[in-house]
């Protein structure tokens, strides 16, 4: 052999080759552990989302019963003449019948306002008919003395007033929102029992609510509305609430 050739020396070839295979086995490992790893916190990660789903939607009704505490009335009459001074005389002795009625029963006179008046006019074969239309609003709190004038309202057919169709007291509930907050959460202790008893049957337990949805509030008589004319309304009223809350399952 000459001595230009060298033959390699297999030591030194180990000596190159443990490094890079210690290197290659290193990151194959970290690899590994990367993948497991991985796989775990993708594995809890999809129980923690499959358990999330795990909830019920149900709903809450929430109801009281209340007062109205503004009554309106509005009043409207006329009267008809071929001579227009004599309609107006007319009009102007029911007002004051009007007002002397609703002194009796111990109505300040700032409760009675007027709130519009007109005239109109038909002729037939040349005969000219004259209307005068006069209307009259009263408006109190005072619920029971509200109450007494509807009981009383034909007494003023017994002094010559003759009122129009659509003459009706309104009775209106004004202070829902000091009742909103309380209601609204009596609504939401009635679906989380719904969602209790959702819950009890398919052996799991209530969490938190994961969203909620709040209806509207409704204010009906609460004996039914009253209808046709000369029908007053009911000073008793029902309010309503239905909420939707999505509770999470345990």
């Amino acid at each position: 052999m000459s001595g230009d050739d060298v033959q390699p020396d297999n030591a030194a070839i180990s000596a190159l080759k443990e490094p890079n295979t210690l290197r290659w086995f290193g990151t194959a490992a970290i690899v590994a552990i990367g993948m497991v790893a991985g796989g775990y916190l993708l594995g809890d990660g999809l129980l923690r989302a499959k358990n999330a789903e795990r909830a019920v939607t149900v709903r809450g009704l929430a109801e009281r019963n209340v007062t109205a505490d503004l009554a309106t009335w509005t009043i409207s009459y006329s009267a008809s003449s071929t001579d227009l001074g004599e309609a107006q005389a007319k009009v102007r002795r029911d007002t004051a019948a009007i007002e002397a009625f609703f002194k009796e029963l111990g109505f300040p006179a700032s409760a009675l306002q007027p709130t519009g008046a007109n005239v109109s006019s038909f002729t037939n074969e040349g005969l000219t008919t004259y209307t005068v239309r006069q209307r009259l609003a009263l408006r109190t709190e005072d619920i029971a003395r509200a109450q007494k004038a509807v009981a009383r309202q034909f007494d003023l057919v017994g002094r010559g007033v003759f009122l129009e169709e659509g003459s009706g007291m309104a009775y209106t509930f004004t202070k829902l929102n000091d009742i909103k907050p309380a209601m609204v959460a009596e609504a939401t202790r009635d679906a989380r029992a719904s969602a209790e008893q959702f819950a009890k049957d398919s052996h799991s337990g209530v969490g938190k609510i994961k969203d909620a949805t709040q209806g509207y509030f409704e204010i009906e008589a609460r004996d039914g509305e009253a209808g046709g004319w000369g029908m007053a309304d009911s000073p008793y009223k029902k309010v309503r609430v239905v909420t939707t809350v999505s509770f999470t399952l345990d």
